[in-house]
């Protein structure tokens, strides 16, 4: 099979040394991908900038900003069976980018945000894909209703959740501790390494593909 995933942080950019960005280390995107590949799948991880070495035997597709996260995968999602929107993507951007460095010029600063482009939420709609979607949501409260609003919202088949207000999980470690929320069910996956994880979550997912 070929699967798509996103992994990373995105980066929008302030001027041409600044940038808005998130605590995302990918490591969760790239743990699927490793996953994936040694179960022999082709993937196509489209990631946003991180300090992980790319697994092996994977297509690798840099992105920055999310507008370019969303146009590396409305180009290559039509060739995937699976895919898994594991990246933490800025919701919002600065509506300009100065040309020069903002220099400090008072005790405030202003900046005007515009929303970015809704790359899970344009999977079904405008993409028009049809194999299987999986979303992810890190949530810092109400992780299970927030993530079935996602599910729906978004038409995923599973959307994995997890709360990265705590400090052993989540953004930046090397554990995690999820929530696999189905249209039907959520089953808790104990904390593990990423890694770990990982391979549990690609063998639930091919699942998924093989019954749909």
């Amino acid at each position: 099979m070929t699967i798509l995933i996103t992994a990373g942080p995105t980066r929008e950019a302030i001027d041409p040394v600044r940038y808005l960005t998130n605590r995302s280390s990918g490591k969760m995107g790239y743990a699927l991908a490793d996953a994936a590949a040694q179960k022999g799948h082709r993937v196509i991880l489209v990631s946003g900038p991180t300090e992980i070495d790319v697994p092996d035997g994977i297509d690798f597709i840099p992105t920055e900003s999310a507008a370019d996260m969303y146009q590396a995968v409305e180009y290559w999602i039509g060739k995937a069976d699976i895919a898994i929107f594991a990246a933490a993507v800025a919701d919002y951007r600065p509506a300009l980018i100065a040309e020069q460095k903002i220099k400090k010029s008072g005790d405030t600063l202003t900046l005007e945000l515009v929303r970015n482009p809704d790359i899970l939420g344009s999977a079904r709609s405008t993409f028009e894909f049809n194999g299987v979607l999986v979303g992810f949501a890190a949530e810092t409260e109400d992780v299970e209703e927030n993530a079935l609003g996602k599910l729906e919202r978004k038409g995923c088949d599973l959307v994995v959740a997890n709360d990265v207000s705590r400090k052993d999980i989540g953004f930046d470690s090397n554990e995690n501790e999820i929530l696999l929320v189905y249209p039907d069910r959520i089953v808790p996956l104990e904390k593990a390494t990423k890694e770990h994880l990982g391979h549990l979550l690609i063998e639930r997912i091919i699942r998924l593909k093989n019954a749909s």
